[in-house]
């Protein structure tokens, strides 16, 4: 049960109904499979086989598409990378994952240009950039690379459902080191089974991806669509109009969006519920749904809203449509054939309503953590991934999420460690201490703020600390919102820093302003 068997299957019984729409241009089935097979053949002719690694740093673009596809064919292990990430960050993450092949965006030449010194396992052949016409000096185009490669099968992999098709990275890691989080063959080959089921797709469903297509949210629409044939519309970027427009002239009838994209949905002075009329389902993905909004999408686009909760690491529960009114407040229930339970801190299950994290098992689950086997080990115990939220489930075993142990903030549909963000900010030469907590934002979900305390003498001005902050956080989406200066931190008994009285009342005094 390996993914490269799909696409074939595709092109050779619906071969010229439509598979793809990117950038303008739309693709057949036959012509989408002889684009992938040219992809997949250049890079075995560069000797790049079964087992290595290939990084993308792409924006939404066809070439992107084709990566995902090629590697399913050939057993290569793809590792899509954030462009949000700095310099160093990706340098990092290039080195980390083993790659010995990049595919990037042409803006990134530069940035390729002052680091590749540092990656010697990459080789001056194996740069490549995409949407270039003619590469500059020491890269490849993306033409160029796939030159005249043949349209044929590339050889037979031997693929099995063990093999790894994927390393996802996370942008910013708890420990300060991103993890590559691995998934095999099998595990996305339940992606195609299981969301397709769930999100009632068919051979006939158009699929619209506006989000960026490194996440993982990007495999729970891919899967589903290499798994039926139906027909996929990838957008460069979110754009709000666009996305009206789009659903209405193509009649797009499944969409997975993030918080932050569907408030801008609704808020838009061009949204119509009736322009909106072939949706068969809206996924919200990446943070929780604030109800004022799953409500209006309840009244003005009734039966199709959609709610997942879960851990690209691998448990997934979703709120079903069906369940989505009289449920409205909770996050679902497991994925078919995973299994869920609530635990305390001494690992005993607890009773229905109590307060516990969050653990789960199923089909879905990573192989683990890519060179880290100690955090593997923290993560997976005894085959129960523990996902370091706090919930419940109510008596129909529905799940509400209450809490995140680790303190994560869900930006835009990105997550954000703090602590990550508190590295940076401590070596700033006045801050005695900080933490960092999330507070709710209209469009992105969640912003981080600062809370600081300053060194004996210093004087801290939080616009200064926030502009300082911003300019040396290693993401984007890292960056922070605001600032609050405390004389001294509150603390539990044992000296902990108590971060939700920190958020409270930051909260209750903007709510005064």
């Amino acid at each position: 049960m390996y993914l490269g068997m799909l696409l074939p299957a595709r092109a050779r019984y619906r071969p010229n109904l439509p598979a793809i729409k990117v950038s303008g241009s739309e693709y057949t089935f036959a012509e989408l499979n002889a684009e992938v097979n040219r992809l997949a053949n250049a890079l075995l002719a560069v000797e790049i086989t079964k087992g290595d690694k290939v990084s993308t740093v792409m924006t939404n673009r066809l070439e992107f598409v084709l990566m995902y596809l090629a590697v399913a064919k050939t057993g290569i292990i793809v590792v899509p990378v954030s462009t949000l990430l700095n310099e160093m960050a990706l340098k990092r993450l290039l080195a980390e994952s083993d790659s010995v092949l990049v595919v990037a965006d042409g803006s990134y030449a530069g940035i390729l240009r002052d680091m590749r010194c540092n990656l010697p396992v990459i080789e001056p052949d194996r740069f490549i950039l995409a949407g270039v016409g003619r590469a500059p000096a020491g890269f490849l185009s993306f033409e160029d690379f796939v030159g005249n490669a043949p349209e044929t099968e590339p050889p037979d992999a031997a693929l099995v459902d063990e093999d790894v098709y994927n390393i996802i990275m996370y942008s910013s890691g708890t420990t300060g080191m991103p993890k590559g989080i691995v998934h095999t063959h099998y595990v996305r080959a339940n992606y195609c089974t299981l969301f397709a089921s769930s999100f009632r797709v068919t051979p006939e469903s158009v699929f619209l991806h506006s989000g960026s297509f490194v996440f993982n949210s990007a495999m729970m629409d891919l899967m589903p669509w290499m798994f039926l044939g139906c027909r996929y519309i990838l957008h460069e970027a979110f754009d709000v109009r666009r996305t009206i427009e789009e659903i209405e002239a193509s009649k797009v009838t499944h969409i997975i969006m993030v918080p932050s994209q569907i408030t801008a949905l609704l808020n838009h002075r061009e949204f119509l519920p009736e322009r909106l009329a072939t949706l068969q389902m809206l996924l919200s993905v990446g943070a929780p749904l604030l109800l004022k909004y799953k409500n209006r999408i309840n009244e003005v686009l009734p039966g199709r809203l959609h709610e997942l909760y879960g851990l690209t690491e691998g448990f997934i529960t979703m709120l079903d449509k069906c369940d989505a009114v009289h449920k409205t407040k909770s996050v679902g229930v497991p994925l078919r054939f995973s299994e869920m339970k609530i635990l305390d801190a001494s690992g005993k299950e607890v009773a229905t309503g109590e307060i516990g994290e969050i653990c789960g098992r199923g089909p879905l689950l990573m192989q683990g953590y890519y060179k880290r086997s100690d955090l593997s080990a923290e993560a997976v115990v005894d085959g129960w991934l523990h996902s370091g939220d706090m919930g419940y489930v109510d008596k129909d075993g529905f799940l509400y999420l209450v809490d995140r142990i680790k303190d994560m903030i869900i930006s835009g549909g990105v997550n954000v460690y703090p602590r990550d963000i508190e590295e940076v900010i401590v070596d700033h030469p006045a801050v005695a201490e900080v933490a960092v907590f999330g507070v709710p934002h209209n469009k992105w979900g969640e912003v981080p703020i600062i809370a600081v305390t300053a060194l004996d003498g210093k004087d801290l001005v939080p616009a200064d600390i926030v502009a300082w902050t911003n300019e040396r956080v290693a993401a984007k989406f890292q960056r922070v919102a605001d600032c609050v200066v405390l004389a001294e931190f509150p603390r539990n008994v044992a000296g902990k820093t108590l971060k939700r009285e920190i958020r409270e009342d930051y909260l209750a005094a903007s709510n005064q302003t």
